[in-house]
């Protein structure tokens, strides 16, 4: 297995672990914090989905753990392109691997420890070199235990349902917000009981609850967060 970071010509920064459930903005708030930073974001869920999906092709079940950690070695995963997907084996999966299916597979496959181990060196490649903004759900906790900045963002059940309803309405996806909430419920159930890596806030992060706060909110705070941080 092997992975490439994106962008270049960018100047040193820090390791921004930013960590939280489904629906609390993880995705978008990244995203933009990685733009107005210039630094490289990376999508760790995404190296998850892509294993529940080339499982799922494959007919590999998401329950066999030792199955998954084999697929995950022989999978070339890298990030690229503008604006940044995921390629498995060079190709760009970056919309099969979003479908509900794929989301609840990842978050099965995410709660082997063998694939966890399998992923885990490649996480941390990513951001060796510093300048990176990281999400997921144990960053700060597993992957960069020592991040100069770690973020655990969070928002209400209510609004989280309705933020992955919507994200799912911008791919032209229809679901009922009860159905997505019970879903995103069992998810939050999954990672944070898992006996390897569980959803945890690291005790030296940063909570921010998004409830009611604009992105632009969001966004802001988080960036003053991480120039506080770097500025020491």
């Amino acid at each position: 297995m092997s992975a490439h970071g994106v962008g270049g010509g960018r100047t040193r920064g820090v390791v921004v672990a930013i960590d939280g459930p489904a629906g609390a903005g993880k995705t978008t708030v990244s995203r933009r914090v990685a733009d107005a930073l210039g630094y490289t974001r990376v999508d760790t869920g995404a190296l998850y989905r892509a294993i529940a999906l080339r499982a799922k092709e494959e007919g590999v079940a998401w329950s066999d753990g030792a199955a998954l950690a084999t697929l995950a070695a022989r999978l070339q995963l890298s990030f690229a392109g503008t604006p940044v997907h995921l390629h498995i084996d060079g190709r760009d999966r970056e919309a099969d691997i979003r479908a509900p299916d794929i989301s609840q597979g990842a978050s099965i496959v995410s709660s082997h420890p063998e694939v966890r181990a399998a992923l885990l060196d490649l996480q941390r490649s990513l951001g060796k070199d510093g300048g990176v903004v990281l999400e997921g759900r144990d960053i700060g906790t597993v992957v960069f235990p020592d991040a100069e900045v770690k973020i655990f963002l969070t928002a209400s059940d209510d609004e989280r349902a309705r933020r992955r309803q919507a994200e799912l309405a911008s791919r032209g996806v229809d679901s009922d917000l009860a159905t997505v909430r019970s879903e995103m419920m069992e998810r939050d159930r999954r990672d944070s009981s898992r006996p390897v890596a569980p959803l945890a806030a690291a005790s030296d992060s940063v909570r921010v609850d998004t409830t009611g706060l604009s992105m632009d909110e969001v966004v802001q705070k988080l960036v003053d967060i991480v120039r506080q941080r770097a500025a020491r």
